[in-house]
């Protein structure tokens, strides 16, 4: 077996912790730097605005689906969201999420920046 099959070394006293996917130093990571790239366009482009209330106990919520960008470009672009919305919200999973029904401003602001926006679901 292998050293990524036992698990592999996770600290060394001479470098420090070791990363699990590419079994170097953390700080010389390169699996890190991978993770972080956009993800692939397999969409057609269009930014999808949904207002959601499913598994919310009634309320809704309005879930931004279908940027290309990188999780600091995401988390930054969520500040500026929730920021001229004026409520709070989280980055899930390159999806999203705002509180409330801001599907109106979203799309404002999103096709101010030069995105194709499309009003999707409820």
């Amino acid at each position: 077996m292998g050293k990524r099959a036992k698990g592999g070394l996770v600290y060394s006293t001479e470098t420090g912790r070791m990363c699990p996917g590419c079994l170097r130093p953390a700080a010389d990571c390169v699996c890190r730097d991978a993770s972080r790239t956009p993800p692939a366009s397999s969409g057609d482009g269009i930014v999808r605005i949904h207002r959601e209330t499913k598994g919310r106990k009634g309320a809704g919520v309005t879930l931004v689906k279908g940027l290309a960008l990188s999780e600091a470009e995401l988390s930054a672009l969520a500040k500026r969201l929730k920021t001229r919305c004026g409520v709070g919200g989280a980055v899930k999973a390159g999806v999203i999420e705002l509180q409330g029904d801001q599907r109106e401003k979203v799309r404002e602001l999103l096709e101010g920046e030069g995105h194709r926006v499309k009003l999707a679901g409820g």
